[in-house]
């Protein structure tokens, strides 16, 4: 019954490689209704900017093998084998990783909080489809993690501080541009992390603020609260030629800007510069851009360089935030050996009241002059001494599995029950 996953993230793969699987739009959906055609009954998919994660449950070699196959097909042509890239885990260490994971203990930015929405996603998006590809396991899993997260943001510092993608945006533009007021910037994608970004920027003196999104009503909704216009994905080239700052955030599978695009956007060549925050997986910008005269261009681990230096608070916190997790693993872990024994006191129950009922109906039969009161009397008194009786044997049942004793505790009371005997 335990759960094991296998996953990538900005620790064990570059961004050129994270951007292949970052599974944007209904892609998600799709990889796991792949999976499920080929006999995976149980997972939940968690792709990020910084990680894709597929948790599964039970622990199946055949149904990794699947996962990984489907991994490397999604991710194509890589500089060597998908192998090289991928973690896996199992047991409890399963549970240690995703709550890790959902406190900002294992994110590019230390204890963000981005991450438990995306987290809360992912299960739903396996927990609420016909038939459900998430059982008692997965649940419990997700739920308990989804409460961890929660716990360390209200129990402990780990997300104070200004350490933040918008932050480091923040202070890149300073170094570029010095005043930052009256800068024009561009959106592409109308993201959480982008709106935090332009809004910090906003606070700096940047003005001018044009929104670009696949979906035009979303692009609307979003320069309306940032006080700026609207365009389509189409008219960007224009756009281009007009600002100072460019934040991509789309999910777009391919560069939205490329060289040609800015060569386009400004055919006399540079005349001033540009700053560019692409925090998209797949990247929204062409990496050769980077090259050109006067373009500044950052990606999500240029951003994470940055934002190294500055983590020294929610370090120290995070040591409060490790323990909470390390404490909450180690329950779910000592919760999910003690199913091994469920079928087992399950039995141990049925024979006890087989034998209960026996020999109540042999005593009864001994006594007709008992009045109906009596015989109820009886009845309630024998269940009493049955659950009384059982009470110590299923307490040391549990507490055998959460030592990880099950196997020969549960081997002896089938042996002394005989099995399914009456």
């Amino acid at each position: 019954m335990a759960p094991t996953l296998v996953g990538l993230s900005h620790r064990t793969a570059p961004v050129e490689v994270r951007e292949r699987l970052a599974f944007p739009g209904g892609d998600a959906e799709r990889a796991l209704a792949a999976l499920r055609l080929d006999g995976v009954e149980e997972a939940v998919l968690l792709a990020t900017c910084n990680r894709t994660e597929l948790y599964l449950n039970p622990e199946d070699e055949r149904a990794l093998a699947r996962v990984e196959a489907l991994l490397a097909r999604t991710a194509g042509t890589l500089p060597g084998p998908i192998d090289r890239y991928l973690y896996h885990r199992s047991g409890d260490d399963v549970a240690l990783h995703l709550f890790r994971v959902v406190a900002g203990l294992d994110s590019m930015v230390l204890g963000e909080a981005e991450v438990q929405g995306q987290v809360r996603e992912a299960y739903q998006r396996s927990a609420e489809v016909d038939p459900p590809m998430t059982g008692a396991v997965l649940n419990r899993l997700f739920q308990t993690a989804l409460s961890v997260g929660g716990r360390v943001r209200s129990e402990t510092s780990i997300g104070e501080g200004t350490a933040s993608v918008a932050s480091v945006a923040v202070d890149l533009a300073r170094k570029i541009f010095g005043d930052l007021g009256g800068r024009r910037i561009l959106v592409l994608g109308a993201g959480d992390t982008a709106e935090r970004v332009v809004a910090s920027l906003g606070r700096e003196g940047v003005r001018g603020v044009t929104v670009a999104n696949r979906t035009y009503d979303r692009a609307l909704d979003l320069a309306e609260r940032l006080h700026g216009r609207a365009v389509r994905m189409e008219e960007i080239t224009c756009s281009l030629a007009e600002c100072d700052i460019v934040v991509t955030s789309t999910s777009a599978p391919h560069p939205l800007i490329t060289r040609a695009t800015l060569a386009e956007a400004r055919p006399r060549g540079p005349t001033r510069p540009l700053l560019m925050i692409d925090i998209a997986i797949p990247r929204d910008v062409e990496p050769e851009v980077g090259s050109m005269p006067e373009v500044f261009l950052y990606n999500v681990d240029d951003l994470q360089r940055s934002l190294d230096e500055s983590l020294d608070q929610r370090r120290e916190a995070a040591v409060a935030a490790e323990a909470l997790v390390a404490r909450e693993a180690e329950s779910f872990g000592s919760w999910q050996r003690t199913l091994v024994v469920v079928p087992v006191i399950r039995a141990l129950r049925e024979h006890g009241e087989r034998v209960r009922a026996r020999e109540l109906e042999r005593l009864l039969e001994r006594m007709p002059h008992l009045s109906g009161a009596d015989r109820d009397t009886l009845e309630a008194f024998s269940r009493r001494l049955l659950k009384r009786l059982l009470h110590e044997p299923t307490a040391r049942l549990r507490g055998a599995a959460e030592e990880g004793r099950a196997e020969e505790i549960v081997a002896l009371v089938r042996h002394l029950t005989g099995g399914d005997e009456g």
